[in-house]
């Protein structure tokens, strides 16, 4: 009497047909993913055994006493911290940073807002954008040399003048050499960044501030600045690991002892690296990474913030 139902062959036949397709959808991502890794594996395990493993063995060497590798705590921080020489390079790297920085941001904004607006000047410039950067360190070296030596170019023109002569390199005047030849160098290179958050910026927001009557300025920091968060952050954060490249121009310039204006950071490195104090190496490379993994962070966040504030 109270016979059971039973579901229509049709509608089983519909239903194992509506459900097989995402099943295999399933298993098609399942084997995709299996593929990437696969293709991905040789990647991965370069950057394990080139930069992760060496960052930890770093890591745990700072700890360590250089002979013996007895366990010292914080020992190689607080002697590395209680360095002369590092402090006056710590000093000297972060005015660099501060002051090279936001030269190199806004005169490379200015001029990708102007390239922007004149378009045709873009393709007359694009050949050039890149050129500092590929012409080799050495060549770099020597115009500094020829310019700004004693006996350069820079000092007979002042001795042309009724000056007299001066050894650019070996005063206070070689940090405003290494910030000028920093600001040169990746100037445009970071025209083109600006440039690709300029083009990506529609342009029917700048047409809706014209018709209401929005001034050129007006856009800019409603419109323009806004938008151009994330290029800020990219360019920021590149523009801060291009501040210590220019330790090799500096190296070739005045050698492992410079003028006490230009002593970098990795004029100290590359000194303890001869003298093979390895636990100060270790140490100090921790506390950089730190710093510079904190500086970005909070530029992140700051933006991030700024962001949702718009």
């Amino acid at each position: 009497m109270n016979a059971q139902r039973k579901t229509p062959p049709c509608r089983r036949q519909c239903g194992a047909a509506v459900r097989s397709p995402r099943g295999g959808r399933t298993r098609r991502a399942h084997g995709e993913g299996r593929i990437a890794l696969i293709f991905l594996a040789p990647s991965l395990v370069g950057v394990c055994g080139m930069f992760l493993l060496p960052t930890l063995d770093v890591v745990r060497r700072s700890f360590f006493s250089a002979m013996g590798n007895m366990f010292v705590g914080l020992d190689n921080y607080r002697t590395v911290l209680q360095n002369e020489s590092l402090r006056l390079a710590a000093a000297n790297t972060a005015r660099f940073i501060l002051v090279c920085i936001p030269l190199l941001l806004m005169l490379s904004l200015g001029a990708a807002l102007l390239l922007y607006r004149i378009g045709r000047l873009q393709n007359l410039f694009r050949t050039t954008y890149l050129l500092p950067l590929v012409v080799p360190v050495t060549s770099v070296v020597m115009i500094i040399q020829t310019v700004f030596q004693k006996n350069g170019l820079l000092s007979a023109l002042c001795v042309f003048f009724g000056g007299t002569r001066t050894d650019w390199l070996n005063s206070e005047y070689a940090f405003l050499v290494m910030v000028a030849c920093y600001l040169w160098k990746y100037f445009g290179y970071n025209v083109i960044l600006w440039l690709a958050g300029l083009a990506a910026i529609p342009e029917s927001y700048y047409e809706a501030a014209r018709m209401d009557g929005a001034s050129e300025t007006q856009s800019f920091f409603a419109i323009t600045l806004p938008l151009l968060k994330e290029t800020l952050f990219i360019t920021l954060v590149l523009a801060l690991i291009n501040s210590f490249k220019v330790f090799r121009e500096a190296y070739l310039v005045a050698g492992r002892y410079p003028n006490n204006s230009i002593y970098m950071l990795q004029h100290v490195l590359s000194n303890w690296f001869s003298n093979l104090d390895m636990q100060k190496i270790s140490a100090a490379s921790v506390l950089l990474m730190a710093v510079i993994l904190t500086a970005v962070f909070l530029t992140q966040l700051v933006l991030e913030r700024k962001k949702e504030d718009v």
